[in-house]
């Protein structure tokens, strides 16, 4: 009985080695560099064995891929930016680890808060990548981001993000995250159809 799962091992085994060699000669030489392939390889029709040509060949990520967060602000016509979050700080309250901290905008005369921050800063060694700021914010200010490559000499000068490190238009989270950047734009829409409609009241 074992002598034949040893033998069913060793012919899967066989199989994917001669498949791999089968894959090279239907691709001819394009197997390697080359998007269409690397679709192919990623997908459920991968055969054989095969090996992602790193950093010239990268995987695809799929959108709902998170690592550290950054904020989003909108680009007005003016040419200015509009910075989404508040300062309201559920992100920090919310994050398990502790790793966010916002100083919180005043303004100079009155004293009041003003609603934007003044410094927002994430410790990224310390982040565990959960993605609660970003579903716990009520702005859709905070969302996680796919840039992963972060390896860095100097942790604390580096690994210490700042807001304008953090920070990033409302279009770049629209290119790596589509579906979920129109969920957002329409929960957006709907909260201001919903402010009109109260104000014509």
């Amino acid at each position: 009985m074992y002598g034949i799962g040893i033998l069913r091992g060793l012919a899967i085994t066989i199989r994917h080695f001669f498949v791999t060699y089968l894959d090279d000669l239907r691709w001819l030489g394009r197997r390697y560099y080359n998007p269409e392939a690397l679709q192919v390889r990623q997908s459920a029709k991968a055969r054989g064995v095969f090996t992602v040509q790193y950093p010239e060949e990268r995987l695809l990520i799929p959108e709902e891929f998170r690592f550290i967060p950054f904020l989003i602000y909108d680009e007005l016509e003016d040419g200015t930016k509009h910075d989404r979050c508040t300062s309201c700080g559920i992100c920090a309250k919310v994050c398990p680890p502790q790793c966010i901290w916002i100083i919180r905008s005043d303004d100079p005369v009155t004293g009041r808060p003003i609603p934007e921050p003044t410094e927002f800063y994430i410790d990224v060694d310390i982040c565990m990548n959960c993605g609660l700021c970003a579903e716990y914010c009520p702005f859709e200010a905070i969302r996680m981001d796919h840039d992963f490559e972060l390896a860095t000499y100097d942790r604390f000068a580096e690994n210490i993000y700042n807001k304008a490190k953090l920070s990033k238009p409302a279009s770049y989270y629209a290119s790596v995250r589509p579906l979920n950047y129109a969920i957002d734009e329409t929960a957006i829409a709907e909260k201001q159809a919903k402010k009109a409609a109260r104000r014509a009241d």
